[in-house]
């Protein structure tokens, strides 16, 4: 390997040929099939995927199969193989499915605006994740383009990524033969600590999203007439919610969504809270005179990695302001996410927190919590050392600092999967989801120079990677 020839080649192929094409994978308002039902119809998955496939066939390798995969009643998956000069078989995964547009984007920005400003580009699904096809299949293009040996590569990239991948397992199963057993699996779908070395997730929260409902009549009426006598179906959710979590700490107390963590991955918190410093909270855009919930940053890490969460992403029954009128309303609805540490069963989880929030109703409410997602979190194995000396090599060939191993907060119901289905195989999650990246939120944006030197990593992982 020659690292500043990939790195010439890499950028070159990042600036004439993919950065054309993710840009107008960003106009494509391809929503995962939650914030879509319609998705079939609309067309718009069809449309990435298509994308996706012409860039591929553009950049044919010798000997590279593609096809698109298609389950009755699922969403697409692309899959491409690539023969290998050396044993072993790598995994690398991603998806081409997004978010909804959310609220708050700047006035000159827009979810499927493409942008290019100061080495950011910005817009809906260009980090999170669709970088990654690029990114992946740009690695075995510089590896081709030295002639350098490595594995059989596999990609997958799924299309229901962003709804907890619900189509996944099916298309795991399906494809089981032609997949083998992988040695090595990559998943770019995963943040980074800052934007100057390589970033190595070592563990993933779970997920348990559902919607509760709290009931007290049949219909809206007076609020002078009916308060002081019916019960406030926002007091009784305060109430059911208070069962769950502390609400002036913010601490969640039924101990089912606790974890003993591991004393490895306090270890891993601590070096990389020395490595980020403040700049573990400063990254997020407080309001004027509000911080973090801590200013010790190994706590905070482990928080967002280790620890249970919950926030009320969504009501309903709540008029606008400027439609509310004085009416007791006659229900509530909150969508709850609760973030899970990663070796909790989130299955087991859900059933518990529905459990929790329907017994004895205050006033004999109508409650209930309805799950819509669960999927248990991820947690690494140790890192092999020639696995841990590939990292740090592409961190510091392509970075030039040393990388970092850390979890993270986000969930990727792929990697608990493919850990329980290929339990003796390596891992490298990594991504660029980094510092005011904001996925899921407005004004996301892809760090260029830091996409690029990822591709030429993972192409150096790749390459020096035996099966």
């Amino acid at each position: 390997m020659q690292p500043r020839k990939l790195e010439r080649f890499v950028g070159e192929l990042w600036q004439d040929s993919i950065m054309p094409a993710l840009t107008e994978y960003i106009r494509i308002p391809a929503k995962s099939p939650f914030f879509d039902h319609d998705w079939e119809r609309r067309g718009y998955l069809e449309d990435a995927v298509r994308l996706a496939v012409k860039w591929c066939e553009a950049h044919r390798i010798a000997g590279m199969t593609l096809e698109v995969v298609r389950l009755p009643g699922r969403t697409p998956l692309v899959y491409i193989e690539i023969p290998g000069t050396r044993p072993g078989t790598v995994l690398l995964y991603g998806h081409l499915d997004k978010q909804p547009e959310f609220s708050g984007w700047r006035d000159d920005l827009g979810p499927w605006k493409p942008v290019i400003e100061n080495e950011r580009l910005y817009g809906r699904g260009g980090a999170d994740d669709g970088y990654a096809l690029f990114a992946s299949l740009g690695a075995m293009l510089a590896l081709d383009d030295q002639r350098a040996a490595h594995p059989r590569c596999v990609l997958l990239l799924e299309c229901s990524e962003e709804s907890g991948s619900p189509d996944l397992p099916a298309y795991i199963d399906a494809l089981s033969d032609r997949l083998g057993t992988p040695e090595l699996v990559v998943c770019l779908d995963s943040g980074c600590g800052n934007y100057d070395q390589l970033w190595a997730t070592t563990s993933l929260r779970g997920l348990v999203a559902g919607t509760l409902t709290v009931e007290v009549l049949e219909l809206g009426v007076h609020s002078g007439d009916a308060s002081g006598i019916v019960p406030s179906t926002f007091r009784i959710a305060r109430q059911l919610l208070a069962r769950i979590e502390d609400a002036a700490t913010g601490e969640i107390i039924p101990p089912e969504l606790h974890v003993a963590i591991p004393a490895d991955r306090v270890e891993q918190a601590r070096h990389a809270a020395h490595v980020l410093g403040a700049h573990v909270h400063d990254k997020f855009p407080f309001a004027h005179g509000c911080g973090p919930i801590s200013r010790d940053s190994a706590e905070l890490v482990l928080n967002r990695t280790w620890k249970p969460a919950l926030e009320v992403i969504g009501a309903a029954g709540l008029p606008s302001l400027e439609a509310a009128g004085n009416v007791m309303r006659p229900r509530t609805q909150f969508k709850l996410s609760f973030r899970l540490p990663p070796t909790a069963d989130a299955d087991a989880v859900a059933r518990r927190l529905k459990e929790i929030l329907e017994a004895d109703p205050p006033y004999g409410a109508r409650v209930t919590f309805e799950r819509e997602q669960a999927s248990s979190g991820w947690c690494a194995g140790p890192v092999p050392p020639t696995l841990a000396a590939s990292i740090e090599r592409a961190s510091t060939n392509y970075f030039g600092r040393s990388a970092v191993f850390m979890g993270e907060g986000v969930s990727i119901p792929f990697m608990g999967m493919l850990g329980a289905k290929f339990p003796r195989a390596q891992f490298l999650v990594t991504g660029v989801l980094g510092p005011q990246s904001n996925a899921h939120g407005p004004n996301e944006f892809l760090h260029l120079p830091t996409v690029r030197r990822l591709t030429c990593a993972i192409a150096d992982v790749i390459g020096g990677h035996s099966g």
